[in-house]
């Protein structure tokens, strides 16, 4: 079903047609320019680095070793700074804006910015901090996240952070392994409207980390005597200086979820970095200079470094940090229409709760400004695809996106040229050869692995302290020489439509396999969410009987209870909607659902609870509490 289409006016206007055009291909013949982008990995790079104005020089080569993903390498030559390029901007327009709920709204100016990064940087170089260095954060989504990070990277140092509800040994875990030399924390943040004090927690951190020169305190209020004040005002504002680095050169540390582990520490370099996220933004997103681009997101989770670098793209980053749901429940909505938001990005979950708490914006918001909104952290279910068109906004470029962490990228987006169908990503990224591939390594028209058969310059460049066994083993060990996400997915297209977009079934390490036929978890979650009564869900496969039943686990609006009549309307819904094999054998109600500190539910953690396995690692989960509702259930041993 087709929810939205372009008008051709609106096409030949998009920098996707420019692009297009500019390359000698009709800007309505998406596959044609795709297929291009796969089969010439040096020219569209290559193009991409024009087109989107790198600050740099990009050598004479643009690939070398390409036929082996493990050897490729990127501009060899080149040399570039991230931070140059995201500062390019100049004058009182603004830069940043800033609300921490409704308690906090501050800003910087482009030229307010580029006087912070420079006494950052000239700050960082006074402890001690040079190109190689580690500087970490445990801040919330704030105007001195991207200053520090921006100083950081600026001189060639590493950035990394997490954001500050993440406990003790949660940051440890994290930072304990990279060895940070400076540690930027915050005093405190607000969530619901409660003021969350970090002072002790940020002193036990310090505390535990040897490799600091300095532990620096950013007050949330931004009061100007602060230990980050101080640490400004003693230096002389003025243009920052860049570092000239190779293309190759380490920019951020993120780290795996930890789920089922101590967290991977995952390197990636500027110049891919860069060039992913200036081809999102501007082919994949339209987002133009001076456009004003919102994503809901912490410092701890990889949306925050794909927002920041929206500065590159001379657009106004709109930060946020709370609970997206403080006071009436509108506060995002309020903020995309007092801030003439043009994207807002955020995840499935975000709207999928707005649709059950039946916030109505296309009648209490002016969001007339909005032309594209973004969601990713899991599959976007139909039901809020027509939420969003029927509630939101109807003339609007609704893109569910999904890529990772680990590529700190997507593998398929948002197109601003194509029609938006039910249920289904757009298309495949420019540059990116995704197939998907069944058990015997054979592409397959119907649900299999997501795998890319060719390298892609966001690949990670390495893991911190690893010989590269961890980083093959990772994505390489499940195909030779082709990289395997560990998503369950299926490529679709349409009669007469030059389409091919995508449907993400869920984790290929969560599918589900009963009776030997492979089920996505996210195909029973899009029926499930279709029920009013149910909040959220999380479903399993639990080993029984030689071989492996479905079990449901529901979490229900306020004053509803799972009783029979319920449990049978779920199931009717299930086997109408999908088929017989996709009804649980089990459906039972749980006061909560366990989930990342980025949001995401974790089937594996659940999985494990009910085979009373032990959880690898309970830092890395948001709620770990929750998984007292899962362990030893009578339900599940008849």
């Amino acid at each position: 079903m087709k929810l939205w289409q372009p008008t051709n006016q609106q096409i030949e206007k998009t920098s996707l047609s420019e692009f297009a055009t500019r390359h000698g291909f009709d800007m309505y013949d998406y596959q044609a320019l795709w297929q291009w982008s796969v089969d010439q990995p040096s020219e569209f790079w290559s193009a991409v680095w024009s087109f989107c104005n790198v600050i740099g020089k990009p050598g004479e080569r643009a690939l070398v070793s390409g036929e082996q993903m493990l050897e490729a390498q990127w501009f060899p030559d080149a040399t570039l700074n991230y931070a140059e390029n995201c500062l390019r901007m100049h004058g009182d327009d603004d830069a940043l804006i800033f609300w921490g709920e409704n308690k906090v709204k501050r800003k910087l100016s482009h030229d307010e910015l580029q006087s912070a990064v420079s006494q950052c940087q000239q700050a960082l170089r006074s402890l001690g901090v040079t190109k190689g260095d580690r500087v970490a954060a445990i801040l919330p989504n704030t105007l001195e996240a991207i200053v520090a990070m921006l100083a950081t990277s600026s001189i060639g140092a590493i950035w990394c952070s997490a954001s500050p509800d993440f406990g003790v040994d949660g940051v440890l875990d994290r930072f304990s392994q990279i060895e940070p030399k400076v540690l930027f924390c915050v005093d405190g943040y607000y969530y619901g409207g409660k003021w969350i004090d970090c002072e002790s927690k940020n002193r036990a951190i310090s505390d535990q980390l040897p490799s600091l020169n300095k532990s620096v305190t950013v007050s949330y209020h931004g009061n100007n005597d602060d230990d980050w004040a101080k640490l400004l005002t003693a230096h002389e504002a003025k243009q920052p200086e860049f570092a000239a680095l190779p293309f190759d050169h380490p920019l951020f540390i993120m780290f795996s979820s930890g789920t089922t582990g101590k967290p991977k520490c995952i390197m990636h370099g500027a110049g891919g970095t860069l060039l992913q996220h200036l081809k999102e933004h501007r082919l994949h997103s339209n987002i133009q200079a001076k456009d004003r681009l919102f994503y809901f997101t912490t410092c701890g989770w990889m949306m925050w470094n794909w927002l920041a670098s929206g500065l590159a793209n001379q657009a106004t980053l709109i930060l946020y940090d709370g609970n997206p749901f403080a006071g009436k429940r509108t506060l995002l909505f309020d903020l995309a229409e007092q801030e003439r938001v043009t994207h807002f990005g955020t995840s499935a979950k975000f709207i999928e709760a707005c649709n059950k708490f039946k916030l109505r914006p296309k009648q209490s918001h002016d969001l007339s400004a909005l032309q594209a909104l973004f969601s990713t952290g899991s599959p976007l279910a139909p039901e809020s695809f027509r939420y969003v068109y029927q509630h939101i906004k109807s003339d609007l470029h609704l893109a569910s996106i999904s890529g990772g962490t680990d590529i700190i990228s997507c593998f398929a987006l948002g197109n601003p040229n194509q029609a938006v169908w039910l249920g289904e990503l757009q298309c495949l990224g420019l540059g990116m050869a995704v197939n998907a591939y069944d058990s015997k390594g054979n592409p397959t028209s119907g649900k299999g692995d997501l795998v890319c058969t060719k390298p892609f310059p966001s690949m990670p460049i390495g893991f911190w302290n690893d010989d590269g066994d961890k980083y093959h083993d990772a994505y390489f060990n499940v195909f030779d020489n082709i990289w395997c996400h560990g998503d369950f997915v299926e490529l679709t297209s349409h009669a007469g439509q030059t389409h091919s977009g995508m449907i993400i079934h869920g984790r290929s390490d969560a599918v589900l396999n009963p009776g030997g036929v492979r089920i996505g978890t996210a195909e029973i979650y899009r029926q499930v969410e279709k029920a009013p009564e149910i909040l959220e869900s999380i479903v399993i496969g639990q080993r029984w009987k030689n071989d492996v039943r479905v079990v449901l686990f529901v979490k229900l609006q306020p004053s509803f209870t799972l009783n029979q009549e319920l449990e049978n309307k779920i199931k009717q819904l299930i086997r109408d909607k999908a088929t017989p094999r996709h009804v649980p054998a089990k459906i039972l109600a749980v006061d909560d659902i366990p989930r990342t500190k980025s949001g995401k539910i974790v089937e594996l953690a659940v999985r494990d609870t009910v085979h009373g396995q032990a959880v690898a690692n309970l830092n890395s989960l948001a709620n770990p509490e929750a998984l007292t509702y899962f362990k030893d259930r009578k339900e599940l041993k008849s």
